[in-house]
């Protein structure tokens, strides 16, 4: 098992090609839940994680994004699923919670063969009139900001293998 995990880590990238697919449910609920699992600060499970998989939402968000990142194309990369990660923007480590939360759903994907990229601009996004309605709209409480969000289906092409690490990444100090 720690052989396995270890390879998923190893293994696991970005994927920016998607099938217009939508995954199955059950599939969703596993990356869903490995998310819930993250560690947070003091254990409080501060962070909401909302999956969206309605197209014109989904149109809506793209085109945010895109504004903000100042390109036409879709920064979600057309996949059929979007999985936004918020947290109380008074939380002890909103961005490190946040995080923790994307990566573990990012892992979870790939274990079961499903694609994901991390996306960024949330906070922008959800800072707006619109993105506060929006966060309305999700039933979620007031006070919450974007940390990201993940790109979510099946990928279209092989992922890239991984770039050599570097020789001096990590130290041991005894």
């Amino acid at each position: 098992m720690v052989n396995d995990f270890l390879e998923i880590i190893k293994t696991r990238r970005s994927c920016r090609h998607y099938k217009a697919e939508q995954i199955k449910d059950d599939e969703l609920k596993v990356v869903l839940e490995a998310g819930t699992y993250a560690p947070t600060s003091r254990g409080m499970q501060s962070p909401y994680i909302v999956a969206v998989q309605n197209e014109s939402i989904r149109e809506k968000l793209a085109k945010m994004n895109a504004q903000i990142m100042g390109v036409t194309s879709n920064p979600y990369y057309d996949a059929p699923t979007y999985v936004l990660v918020f947290t109380p923007a008074e939380a002890n480590n909103p961005i490190q919670d946040g995080s923790c939360v994307l990566e573990n759903m990012m892992l979870a994907a790939h274990a079961i063969g499903l694609g994901s990229c991390w996306i960024h601009r949330e906070r922008e996004m959800f800072s707006t009139e619109e993105g506060k309605k929006l966060m309305k709209d999700f039933g979620l409480p007031e006070g919450l900001v974007g940390i990201g969000a993940l790109s979510l289906g099946y990928p279209s092409k092989d992922a890239d293998k991984a770039k050599p690490r570097k020789e001096d990444y990590y130290r041991i100090i005894k």
